[in-house]
């Protein structure tokens, strides 16, 4: 298979999920003429009547998703830009994640909500949130964060196939920045694993989404001058793979958690405290978080969307001063 960018990855993997399950079918906003970033493109003519325009109203199609699924379709749900995913945060927080376990197991809800998220693309207050830590908080909603095309492909893939709601979120920056020789690339393909994507003995970064790119760079840089991290692709934030995150974080003994959302409250608080609790006794360093500003949203001015979002360079900063603490 020729190299994929994430968008033609996400493309990809849903048109050969209809191929395979006339159950799946697409909803959200302007879906049938491809949607904003061009993610279905092509598929309203390839499977007629099972990609389908909703009016622009979240809610309705987070309930509309949780109607199909729990009578037997398999629904992939579209959120235009994630920061309006927040009209269905009651659906998807309060029905969804609760069928399974209020049914004792007697319902399942296998219906997965799709939504381009992350800023770099100077989107602005309302087109470049991170949403990650809202919903993995949630028990009852997988939540998973690919950074590379061969896991966009296998874990769309799993979540559709999954019998509870997953929230599949695509960093928008990445779709036609990252390319990849699929064939043969390492690919998760169960929810809820992190990989070590790269491995050295001085510092460990955690990354997920356009921060995980930007701490491998940061990492070849550091190589350079002598200073070997590992770096962890955390892929999904609910379930946590927290053995990987432990193993990581003892084995370097300096920890840098790196995440665009804002510091107070981020998922890399939950992070911070799994390493903690689990790994104290092996750390030699304080562990360090580098994240977006506590300001209510991304600025749209690229100077200041440059301020707000960590970078290869300031991840470089942080993980040198780490290792040398």
């Amino acid at each position: 298979m020729a190299e994929m960018t994430v968008l033609e990855a996400v493309r990809t993997t849903l048109a050969e999920a209809m191929e395979r399950d006339d159950r799946v079918l697409i909803l959200g906003e302007d879906v049938e003429a491809g949607g904003v970033f061009r993610a279905t493109d092509g598929l309203a003519g390839r499977f007629p009547g099972r990609v389908i325009d909703t009016p622009l109203a979240e809610s309705s199609i987070i309930g509309v998703s949780i109607g199909l699924a729990h009578y037997g379709m398999r629904p992939v749900a579209e959120i235009q830009f994630a920061d309006f995913i927040h009209a269905g945060f009651d659906q998807l927080c309060s029905e969804a994640s609760r069928w399974c376990y209020r049914t004792c197991g007697d319902a399942w809800l296998p219906m997965v909500v799709r939504a381009p998220w992350g800023g770099g693309v100077h989107g602005g207050q309302h087109h470049s949130q991170s949403i990650e830590a809202f919903y993995g908080h949630i028990p009852g909603i997988k939540v998973v964060v690919p950074s590379f095309p061969a896991d966009y492909r296998s874990l769309l893939r799993a979540a559709i196939e999954d019998p509870n709601p997953v929230l599949f979120l695509e960093h928008k920056r990445t779709y036609r920045l990252i390319r990849q020789e699929v064939d043969g690339a390492p690919a998760e393909t169960r929810i809820g694993r992190s990989r070590i994507a790269r491995r050295g003995e001085d510092v460990t970064i955690i990354a997920w989404g356009l921060m995980l790119h930007e701490a491998l760079a940061a990492a070849e840089q550091l190589a350079a001058e002598g200073v070997e991290c590992t770096v962890v692709d955390l892929l999904s934030v609910q379930p946590l793979d927290r053995e990987t995150i432990c193993e990581a974080a003892k084995a370097t003994g300096k920890v840098l958690i790196v995440h665009e959302d804002t510091l107070t409250g981020g998922f890399g608080a939950e992070i911070a405290a799994t390493i903690a609790e689990e790994a104290f006794e092996y750390l030699d360093a304080p562990i360090r978080r580098l994240c977006g500003p506590d300001i209510p949203s991304m600025p749209y001015h690229p100077a200041m969307e440059h301020f707000f979002m960590p970078d290869r360079e300031r991840i470089a900063a942080a993980a040198r001063e780490l290792a040398a603490y």
